[in-house]
């Protein structure tokens, strides 16, 4: 119970992610945008790519509207998988539901943002980008991880409260 929970507030920490990063987009300047799209590789999402990679590799060619699909169903599932973790180890670990959610968002954002995308080819080297789209990150992935952990809360806890994990 407590992953399905998990993962279904992965989800709705996915939502609440892309509301607050669609909004800080709105407030950055169209050079911050360009230079991001320039560090991108193919100018494309690291989310893009990956459905991309997954086509190479599969010999399957997507038409648009099912890549755009696919796409979106692989940023879900970003949030879902580990958010099903989540909601198995929160209370199991202490420091990963830290600031309710905060550290679990910036531990993702570091590794999946800021590592593994890069280490990957999904996404440009650090420095390409503005340090405004790491923030945005940053600030997407708090939002996700406040988002999912209080998603837990309200769906019963997944198991047990804080209070009774002390």
């Amino acid at each position: 119970m407590k992953t399905f929970v998990g993962a279904l507030a992965g989800a709705v920490g996915t939502w609440f992610m892309d509301l607050v990063t669609a909004g800080l987009l709105e407030g950055q300047s169209k050079e911050s945008l360009q230079r991001e799209k320039e560090a991108s590789p193919n100018g494309r999402s690291s989310v893009a790519n990956l459905v991309g990679r997954i086509e190479e590799l599969t010999g399957v060619a997507l038409e648009p509207d099912q890549r755009s699909m696919a796409t979106q169903a692989i940023h879900f599932g970003l949030g879902i998988l580990p958010g099903a973790l989540y909601g198995s180890l929160r209370n199991r670990l202490p420091f990963l539901g830290a600031g309710r959610g905060v550290v679990y968002g910036v531990i993702l954002w570091a590794v999946n943002d800021e590592y593994l995308n890069t280490r990957l080819g999904l996404a440009g080297e650090f420095g390409a980008y503005p340090l405004t789209t790491h923030w945005r990150g940053l600030v997407g992935h708090i939002a996700l991880g406040v988002a999912t952990d209080t998603t837990i809360d309200v769906l019963g806890g997944a198991g047990e409260s804080r209070a009774q994990a002390t």
